[in-house]
């Protein structure tokens, strides 16, 4: 996962107050697109990872693919974090976990095995210093589409030094090697990976914070087109319970 925020310490969140702060918003139109691109550039130039360029955006093909949700997570109405999530399935399989890690992917995916593989987190650098629970609150997005599409697998391609906050979150594992990502011209990715439907009970005992229900996943993930032409695959999974809870565990 392409991630400028800061993954290395506990990030206790500060009560359920903080969730009426919070707005997760589904970006579509060219504006907010523009506003997303340009976040993670701020981003991503603030941590080392790209150097300048005159367009003062990031942004590559995947951002058009047809399996793709693309969310600005919003507190007090400011733009603070974005991440990128991709539903990967036998009939849709485009990101750049399949471009990069094909070789351990495309045989999984074949056989009808469903992953979630969220892409491109970025935070603006001032106001994550001011909210240490970012990182959780935009990766929660990740975990409420692996419960609405019922998916197989977490993915995550992940910085070495960020691997140590997934291990202990979502309880990923190292699937794949490092790889050189585009566009970085400092650091690799590893491919990391976690069972969501044997470990899902466990990280929500941990992290309740990842709690959702079913009105809230639909809310999200479900689109326009999907409820008029069907065009996305949905596997809508139970209700968990209702409302997150206040601490992280």
């Amino acid at each position: 996962m392409s991630s400028q925020v800061e993954l290395r310490g506990p990030s206790p969140v500060r009560g359920a107050a903080l969730f009426d702060r919070i707005d997760y918003r589904l970006i579509e139109t060219p504006e907010d697109r523009d506003s997303i691109y340009h976040l993670r550039y701020k981003a991503y130039l603030n941590s080392g990872l790209i150097l300048p360029s005159e367009t003062c955006q990031v942004r590559d093909v995947y951002d058009d693919a047809p399996n793709v949700w693309i969310f600005g997570v919003y507190v007090d109405g400011e733009l603070c974090s974005s991440v990128r999530i991709h539903l990967l399935t036998r009939e849709c399989r485009l990101s750049y976990s399949t471009e990069l890690y094909g070789d351990v992917l495309h045989g999984r995916l074949d056989r009808g095995e469903v992953f979630v593989d969220p892409a491109r987190l970025a935070a603006d650098p001032d106001k994550a210093k001011r909210l240490p629970e970012l990182p959780y609150l935009t990766l929660r997005l990740a975990y409420l589409a692996c419960e609405y599409f019922n998916a197989d697998t977490g993915l995550a391609m992940v910085r070495p030094d960020h691997q140590p906050f997934y291990r202990r979150v979502f309880l990923h594992e190292p699937v794949a090697e490092p790889r050189a990502f585009p566009g970085w011209h400092t650091m690799k990715t590893s491919l990391m990976a976690s069972d969501f439907r044997n470990l899902r009970e466990k990280v929500l005992t941990r992290f309740p914070i990842m709690r959702s229900n079913a009105f809230e996943r639909r809310m999200l993930f479900e689109r326009n087109d999907q409820r008029q032409a069907g065009s996305r695959p949905v596997l809508v999974s139970a209700p968990l319970s209702p409302a997150p809870v206040a601490t992280l565990g």
